[in-house]
């Protein structure tokens, strides 16, 4: 004598299970890099060091940011490479200038002007899933600079 046993609700269990499994996995990647607003790099941040605060403000398209406060080591931007500008605030001064928002997260084709060292670097921000920003200033290729994190003031 011949006995069948139907596997149909085991294999109905796996398949569910497997759909589930999925559906979880597509949520959990979908919201792992949830894409950022133009608009989210704007508003004060604080520099690595904690020693400057610089508000990021947004000029028809372009996105620019300035110092509000700082505690380095001139008031005055005595390191500039023009001798008419050296006796000009450090505070209130724009560092960033023509960062454009691409759409996926990166803010580039901008620069940083650094008054301790009175030189300008291309630079570009992006904005990490903690809610830090990294700007890296580099001299003609990315790969050739550096990055701080700055954080976002609440």
């Amino acid at each position: 004598m011949f006995i069948y046993k139907s596997t149909f609700k085991n294999d109905l269990n796996i398949h569910t299970m497997t759909h589930l499994i999925m559906a979880l996995l597509l949520v959990v990647f979908s919201g792992s890099d949830p894409k950022v607003s133009g608009d989210a790099v704007l508003g004060e941040w604080l520099s690595a060091k904690k020693d400057t605060r610089i508000l990021i403000f947004k000029e028809g398209n372009l996105y620019r940011g300035k110092v509000l406060w700082g505690t380095g080591s001139s008031q005055k931007d005595i390191k500039n490479p023009d001798p008419a500008l050296r006796n000009r605030d450090v505070i209130g001064m724009v560092i960033l200038n023509g960062f454009k928002y691409d759409g996926d997260g990166v803010w580039e084709k901008g620069t940083i002007y650094d008054p301790r060292e009175g030189k300008t670097y291309d630079c570009k921000m992006t904005i990490k899933e903690d809610g830090r920003l990294n700007i890296r200033g580099y001299v003609g290729v990315s790969l050739f600079g550096r990055t701080e994190i700055w954080t976002k003031v609440n």
